[in-house]
């Protein structure tokens, strides 16, 4: 006999609502999520929809009601529960537009728990839109079926950083001058990784970063890397040896 269709279908919508969800809770979507669901995905009554709230996990509900401007939507019921990702941290000097909007994108892919922009003395990018980073970073979590946003930090000085470090987290600056391999610092437990500007850090920084306890300098090979491909290599690596990739 056939096989019973799996349920949702992997083709079914998901999306991320800012709201606490529940058993049997109904909710109304509008704006850009309606049209994605009503003329995008095209969806009747009757249609699974699959949702998350980074509070309470994700949820199946199906459409109830489709109007011109809004999507009528009723849980019934949890498919799992909120996810525990690693605890690492990602430290980034801000750089332009599109790379940024990458290194977002794929820090949320691969898994930190937190994103920092951090200002340093060759930062070049000194203002931030945080609502179309936060944008990106739930898109990237819809398609990748993370339950759990990342934290999005409001910028910091790096001296400001350093100053009120925690020992007790490791902290992985990417020196460019050579460091230890990343297998041989990366360990399980708190731990963040600091990308610098394009530029580099400066002296004065990278005095300052090693005599913060808890820092480490770490090489990330003997190629150059973009800022943005730095730091999603050194998620990558730092996943593989002490993260949930093990």
């Amino acid at each position: 006999m056939p096989a019973t269709p799996a349920w949702p279908p992997a083709s079914t919508p998901r999306l991320f609502v800012d709201q606490p969800l529940h058993e049997a809770a109904s909710l109304q979507l509008d704006g850009a999520q309606a049209n994605y669901l009503g003329n995008v995905m095209r969806l009747k009554a009757g249609d699974p929809v699959r949702l998350f709230d980074d509070r309470t996990g994700e949820w199946l509900a199906e459409v109830t009601e489709t109007a011109k401007r809004h999507i009528g939507l009723r849980l019934t019921g949890r498919l799992r529960a909120r996810e525990t990702v690693p605890d690492l941290w990602l430290l980034f000097a801000p750089i332009k537009k599109g790379p940024i909007d990458w290194l977002v994108e794929k820090a949320t892919e691969l898994g930190a728990a937190r994103l920092q922009p951090v200002i340093t003395q060759r930062t070049i990018v000194d203002r931030l839109n945080l609502d179309r980073l936060r944008a990106n970073m739930i898109e990237a979590s819809e398609q990748c079926d993370r339950t759990a946003l990342p934290e999005l930090a409001e910028p910091a000085k790096l001296t400001a950083i350093l100053k009120g470090w925690d020992p007790n987290r490791i902290l992985i600056f990417a020196d460019e001058t050579g460091g230890l391999p990343l297998a041989e610092v990366a360990r399980p437990g708190p731990a963040a990784i600091l990308i610098g500007p394009e530029g580099g850090f400066t002296p004065d920084e990278r005095g300052a970063i090693r005599a913060t306890p808890g820092a480490v300098g770490a090489s990330l090979g003997p190629r150059i890397l973009r800022a943005e491909t730095a730091a999603a290599a050194a998620i990558s690596a730092w996943m593989t040896l002490a993260g949930d990739w093990r």
